[in-house]
Order: C-alpha cells, then structure tokens, then sequence
C-alpha cells in the first residue's frame, strides 16, 4: 500500500514539473493583451495550489501510513512546499495590483513570470535529485 502512495506522490510531482514548464510559456502567449495575463495568472495560481497541495497530501499520508520518522529530507520538502505557496502568492498578488496597460510594467511583470517560473522548477528539480540519490544510497537525508 505504502508503494501505491509513494508512486501517486511521485506522479504528482512530475505532473507539477510538466506544469511548471508549461507555465513558463504563459507569459508569451498575452503579447497582444496584457490584461489577460491577470486572468491567465489566476487561473494559473489555482491550479498550482491545487496540484502542489496534492502533492503534500500524499506525502503526508505516506508519511503517517509509513511510519516514517520525521528526518531531513521530510522537513526539507515542508520548507520547499512552503516556499513555493509564498513566491506563487506574492506573484500572483504582484500581477493582481501592477498596471499592466504600461508596457514597461508589462515587460517587467513577464519577466519577473519566466524567472521566478524557474526557480520554481529549479527547487522542485532539486528536491527530486536529492531523493533519487538517497534512494540509490549515494546521500543519506
């Protein structure tokens, strides 16, 4: 049972991967109307949430189905999930309030959309790293 949920949490995060990338063509794809990008973020942010907490509710049934003791590779993806839910929010916040009719906020909000996009994957892909390598024996968290 245990690798049932493990496998479903695995699913989730690659799913999240895929999101994330595909997230980053967004921003290109409202050149002809910035104002969509604030209907394209919202929309962007809910499915985000929703993905990410089903992330982490996976991972929590894991844990409590497992029994697994609470260990640095655990408190590290709390931090990493918390992390994420911040940046998203300030994001979506930052694009909900900014003058996006001003083409110099304009250019600056889509870029501020790309780069924080890859931080994002860039703290997921991590993570998965880190636990393939302490799968495989190579680092112990």
């Amino acid at each position: 049972m245990i690798e049932t949920i493990l496998l479903t949490h695995s699913i989730l995060i690659y799913m999240f991967l895929g999101f994330l990338v595909g997230g980053l063509f967004m921003p290109m794809m409202t050149t002809k109307n910035p104002q969509v990008l604030k209907k394209i973020s919202m929309i962007y942010t809910f499915i985000f949430q929703a993905i990410i907490t089903m992330i982490a509710f996976a991972g929590l049934v894991a844990f409590v189905v497992g029994e697994y003791s609470m260990n640095m590779a655990i408190v590290l993806m709390i931090v990493i999930w918390a992390v994420m839910m911040y940046i998203e929010i300030r994001k979506h916040k930052l694009v909900k309030v900014a003058n996006l009719g001003n083409p110099t906020t304009y250019k600056l909000i889509r870029g501020l959309f790309i780069k924080i996009g890859f931080v994002q994957i860039l703290l997921v892909a991590v993570m998965v790293v880190l636990m393939v390598l302490r799968v495989k024996g190579v680092i112990s968290l």
